[in-house]
């Protein structure tokens, strides 16, 4: 019993921790692209080229991206690493004390990461989309990287070659008699493969991978709840007359 009051605890400890880390900065609104069949295939190959060295997900199996209309033989020839089967559960390829080395703790599963990461700031997908497009170069930092959305972040920017670095842009403003700084964009640094506009774009289809990810059969779930209620409102007025025909001779 006392262990699993302890587990709670950390648990909601941990919880309040990841919420802490966003507070302040305000999230941007990710495009809603899990029905786009496109979008999610080309998130699912930035989620193996760029995510998945580092970080696992171990409740989704390689066989359920056939849900994004891709065949066997795509995901085992593109997505799939030398020794992985198509049954298999995505795992990372790094060693746990490795990781905890390098980083400072093991990089958790991101199977879930889209639903954990929800708050009262907004979606858990706002909250990856902005910090994927939050990261800037930071020379304190044993990564040499940090995020706006999380500060000291222990992730390094895993898009970094794409989106290229970049510093942000503050401006000071009067706050009840004291100096604060309110960010106002973003100055180039080193340009990436990408433009700006492309690399929103990616972040946008990754950050829809990982929705769908987290839940594969909401969309299902959806379209089946329409569905319900739309019978339910016609068995209603079924239902009315049939009463009031039952009715009208007592009446």
């Amino acid at each position: 019993m006392k262990k699993l009051l302890l587990g709670l605890m950390m648990a909601l400890g941990l919880s309040g921790v990841a919420s802490a880390a966003g507070a302040g900065f305000p999230l941007d609104k990710a495009p809603a692209r899990t029905n786009d069949m496109a979008a999610l295939q080309n998130g699912a190959k930035l989620f193996v080229n760029y995510c998945l060295s580092c970080h696992s997900a171990s409740f989704m199996r390689y066989n359920r991206l056939r849900d994004i209309g891709l065949t066997d033989k795509q995901i085992a020839e593109n997505l799939t690493f030398t020794t992985d089967k198509i049954g298999d559960t995505m795992k990372a390829s790094i060693d746990p004390k490795e990781a905890k080395a390098w980083f400072g703790a093991n990089p958790p599963d991101l199977t879930l990461v889209a639903r954990s990461r929800s708050s009262g700031a907004g979606s858990g997908a706002d909250y990856l989309y902005t910090l994927l497009r939050s990261y800037y170069r930071d020379d304190t930092k044993p990564t040499g990287w940090n995020n706006l959305v999380f500060p000291n972040i222990g992730m390094p920017h895993p898009l970094w070659e794409l989106q290229g670095e970049r510093q942000p842009v503050f401006e000071k403003h009067g706050s009840h008699g004291h100096e604060v700084q309110v960010h106002k964009g973003w100055a180039p640094v080193k340009a990436g493969t990408m433009s700006q506009e492309q690399y929103d774009q990616n972040v946008g289809d990754l950050v829809a991978y990982l929705q769908w990810m987290a839940e594969p059969a909401q969309n299902s779930r959806v379209r089946i709840g329409v569905w319900v209620l739309l019978f339910l409102a016609a068995f209603t007025v079924v239902a009315w007359r049939l009463n009031a025909a039952f009715w009208k001779d007592i009446k």
